[in-house]
């Protein structure tokens, strides 16, 4: 399996026409543009897919809160009933305030772990560090990384970004 390809282009414009281009290709898993300053017209091209980040912290903080609403119940009507002042056992509105703060807390701490999870992070080292032109990246040349679902669809994309007018197109060993 070949790993995913790294295109260097001389300006914006070529990056932008072979993004375009490759907007089409059928089983692109991936596909990032790494530019010295913002390209606008980029913004709107690469494919995203939908971060999971947004499900796992509703989730988190739901069951967190449903916990502590359920563990407040419980030892207050079940496990350990006190009258006081003639109230209800099952006051609900008094187990409101907990069950909202560590909700809070645990979706909070979920959607942090979930980022660190789904970026990879910490990364200390990046295999794009080993391409020997990536650095220019931040000065004056405009890289767009794209990976094949399979050998076929690699092959196909490395034809796609040379005949888009890419300098160099680069494998990248990803470990």
């Amino acid at each position: 399996m070949t790993g995913p390809l790294l295109a260097e282009f001389p300006d914006p414009a070529t990056l932008i026409a072979a993004a375009r281009g490759l907007e089409n290709v059928p089983r692109l898993t991936a596909l990032e543009a790494f530019t010295p300053f913002p390209v606008e017209e980029l913004e709107k091209l690469p494919r995203a897919r939908c971060s999971e980040i947004r499900p796992t912290m509703f989730l988190a903080g739901f069951c967190t809160a449903a916990f502590a609403f359920g563990l407040q119940w419980y030892s207050a009507v079940v496990d350990y009933p006190i009258n006081s002042g003639g109230r209800p056992l099952n006051s609900w509105p008094v187990f409101l305030l907990v069950p909202f703060e560590v909700g809070i807390f645990a979706a909070a701490l979920a959607g942090f772990i979930a980022l660190l999870w789904t970026t990879g992070l910490p990364r200390l080292h990046d295999p794009l560090f080993d391409v020997p032109s990536f650095e220019r990246a931040t000065q004056d040349h405009y890289f767009l990384l794209a990976k094949g679902e399979n050998e076929e669809t690699s092959l196909d994309l490395r034809d796609r970004l040379r005949t888009a007018g890419a300098l160099r197109v680069t494998e990248v060993r990803v470990p």
